[in-house]
């Protein structure tokens, strides 16, 4: 007599809709997990904020103003107030963007002060002093000596080579970045600044921003002229000063 063949298990039978909601709740559950991952991210580096529609409607009217304010000193320039009483100018930016126009912005862009406390070497001219007039309450400026400069290119000189900030400490990078213009050394840098040479714009390229210290808050950002008891506009030869205390 044969033997009976066993039936083969019944499978088990799971519902489509059910094998469809599964696949749904791990989805959202990977998804849930790279949204916390990513918010304890920008908690951790402190950029998560969270901004109120008031806090947009002060931040707008802020910069409303800034640029009709800025209007506003460019009708004040008088031919006295744009003739500088040197050659050389070193720019100093002291206060951020929160109530910045982006035509203020663009300005101190195109002087290479991205950044708060940095400085920068620029050749005095009716346009230059125009210039900064216009964007007076971010940045002050004034007429360094050979002294000031020498301070600033040896303790803060940082250069550009390729896409890599150098210290300006060795006088072959110098020389081959800028040996075609007869500057071989540090010393000739510094001497081609303080002149306001015929390839100062090509020392001043080469040379970073100066990223500058502010021990005891030397500088606090006020807007108020220096002339009438703040930080920002033209210094002159007192712009001495504040580089031995901040470089």
């Amino acid at each position: 007599m044969a033997t009976e063949e066993a039936a083969p298990a019944a499978l088990n039978y799971i519902p489509e809709v059910v094998l469809k909601k599964r696949k749904t709740n791990e989805q959202w559950a990977v998804r849930r997990k790279l949204q916390h991952e990513e918010r304890a991210k920008r908690q951790k580096t402190g950029n998560f904020i969270i901004k109120k529609p008031e806090q947009f409607i002060r931040e707008y009217r802020d910069k409303e103003l800034d640029l009709v304010q800025m209007k506003s000193r460019g009708k004040r320039i008088t031919s006295a107030s744009i003739t500088p009483e040197c050659n050389l100018l070193f720019v100093i930016r002291i206060r951020g963007k929160n109530d910045m126009h982006p035509k203020t912005r663009k300005i101190l862009y195109s002087l290479k002060l991205r950044k708060i406390r940095t400085g920068v070497f620029v050749k005095a001219s009716a346009g230059m002093m125009e210039m900064l007039q216009k964007v007076e309450p971010y940045v002050t400026y004034g007429y360094p000596n050979v002294k000031s400069v020498k301070d600033l290119i040896y303790k803060k000189g940082v250069v550009r080579v390729g896409k890599e900030r150098i210290p300006l400490t060795d006088n072959n990078i110098v020389e081959q970045e800028l040996g075609k213009h007869s500057i071989i050394c540090i010393e000739d840098i510094v001497n081609e600044i303080v002149a306001v040479g015929p390839h100062f714009k090509s020392v001043t390229s080469f040379l970073c921003p100066f990223v500058l210290n502010n021990p005891e808050k030397v500088l606090q950002g006020k807007k108020k002229r220096f002339e009438d008891g703040g930080d920002s506009g033209n210094r002159k030869d007192k712009i001495n000063e504040l580089i031995s205390k901040i470089n």
